[in-house]
């Protein structure tokens, strides 16, 4: 037999390592080339995936693409209500933000959030009621994972009631120039604050409501399921009056034996539903009404999106407080208009009134279920999100730095301490691959002209309305 000398050896053996290390960079370049792209996520998302599902110890992915790279440069045009982010952060325009105005928000926020080169840091300072600062956490959380890398370096105080805690009125003269930034869900002209997408678009498990990426979808279902016309004929709505004295109110148009405001209202009792395993309080089955009735609560109420997205128009019960959306709707465009001191009387005659002109209330309602779906996609919602704080950020007069007390988060770690529904919505909103686009093209500031005469042209309407109403009382 024939024996192969050193030299063949060496030289077979020096091949072999040359393959081995060729293979492993093609391989190396494959994975890095796709890391990131849409059309591949599994090499990112399925570590981060079995984690949240408990299939596997957590830990965590270290492989998720840290800069932003979108194969599709083009942008859309941001909806018309992004222009409020201009509104909200102009009392900071000419001064800017400095650290003691982020500071004197502590003693209101539930807890401070930092961003420093795309990581995130809380620290909490008070318990929220149920899980919102968590959910509110967590969709920021996501924003990062859509547009790593994207969102600068920034500091905030985050408040997580349902009505504003900083009034216009202790900020005025001398303290003009000190005004305390936070972040909050809602916003009254009387007072301070940026206003921010709130927790339940990535679900409130304590009253079993998905998502609002598939509840959003779940409603507009539901709308196929019973038209317009077959729908009954009176305004509805469910809820818990204990909460204001508003509500309680709104249960006296109930009918009775004696009255009829052509309204049908339920009280909503959490603690039955939960027992019950919440038959009665899906949304999707509360489409079924020409009418929906949309009131505010202690404060500003989640429930604004869920009802106007029902295709019924909306009998919307003049609010106090706004969310970052509504402000561009218009009365009698997207919704009808009810006073909070003739509440009875209104809705009574706004459903004789669509009943009478059919075409005209349905229309109403579709367009304003058109403007949830079409301008509420989450795409918008971190758009949104997006756009706010990076414009927020260039208002910092301080750079951002990591409290003494704060912790870093990241999806591995929020999902961990929580069961059943909490962990299942989580998982459902989890951002598996960053964005495939540019976030869309904010518009322009308001011109204070344009924006007072859009205000003024929104009371003028609904002036009108009440006018019919007051005229229909006197015939009747």
């Amino acid at each position: 037999m024939k024996r192969w000398g050193s030299p063949t050896v060496f030289f077979f053996f020096f091949l072999v390592l040359l393959l081995g290390a060729f293979f492993h960079w093609v391989d190396h370049t494959i994975i890095t080339s796709i890391k990131g792209h849409k059309k591949s996520p599994s090499i990112i998302e399925l570590p981060l995936k079995r984690s949240l599902d408990g299939s596997m110890e957590q830990s965590r992915v270290s492989n998720y693409p840290v800069i932003f790279r979108p194969n599709n440069l083009s942008s859309t045009a941001c909806p018309e209500y992004f222009r409020w982010i201009h509104e909200d952060l102009r009392i900071w325009k000419s001064t800017g933000i400095s650290r003691a105005m982020v500071e004197r928000a502590k003693d209101y926020a539930h807890f401070r959030l930092v961003i420093l080169k795309g990581k995130i840091y809380v620290e909490k300072y008070k318990k929220s009621f149920h899980t919102r600062d968590v959910f509110t956490i967590w969709g920021i959380l996501q924003l990062l994972r859509l547009y790593p890398g994207k969102v600068p370096d920034l500091e905030l105080m985050f408040w997580c009631d349902d009505r504003p805690v900083i009034l216009k009125k202790d900020y005025q003269g001398t303290n003009a120039t000190s005004s305390p930034s936070i972040f909050q869900y809602c916003g009254r002209e009387d007072a301070l604050g940026i206003v921010f997408p709130d927790w339940t678009f990535w679900g409130w498990a304590e009253t079993n409501v998905s998502p609002w990426k598939t509840l959003s979808k779940d409603l507009k279902e539901a709308n196929k399921r019973t038209k317009w016309k077959d729908r009954v004929p009176y305004a509805y709505w469910r809820g818990n009056p204990n909460v204001a004295a508003s509500r309680r109110q709104l249960m006296w148009c109930n009918v009775s034996d004696k009255y009829d405001w052509n309204a049908r209202l339920y009280k909503q009792d959490w603690r039955t539903e939960s027992e019950q395993g919440y038959e009665h309080s899906r949304l999707e089955d509360q489409c079924t009404h020409r009418y929906k009735i949309y009131i505010e609560g202690r404060g500003w109420s989640v429930s604004d999106k869920y009802i106007l997205a029902c295709d019924s128009m909306t009998l919307f019960v003049k609010p106090e407080y706004y969310d970052f959306f509504i402000r561009s709707m218009v009365p009698l465009q997207h919704y009808w208009p009810v006073s909070a001191r003739n509440k009875c009387r209104d809705i009574k005659f706004a459903v004789e009134w669509g009943n009478n002109h059919t075409d005209k209330a349905r229309a109403i309602g579709k367009a304003g279920s058109k403007f949830i779906q079409e301008n509420l996609k989450m795409e918008y919602v971190y758009d949104y999100m997006f756009h706010l704080l990076t414009n927020y950020a260039n208002l910092l007069k301080f750079k951002p730095r990591i409290p003494e007390g704060a912790v870093e988060v990241y999806s591995e770690t929020m999902a961990r301490p929580h069961r059943g529904l909490w962990k299942k919505f989580m998982a459902e909103t989890l951002v598996n691959f960053p964005s495939d686009t540019l976030p869309c093209t904010m518009p322009p500031p308001y011109e204070s002209r344009t924006l007072e005469a859009f205000i003024e042209s929104k009371e003028t309407v609904t002036r009108q309305v009440e006018r019919w109403e007051k005229e229909n009382s006197k015939k009747n």
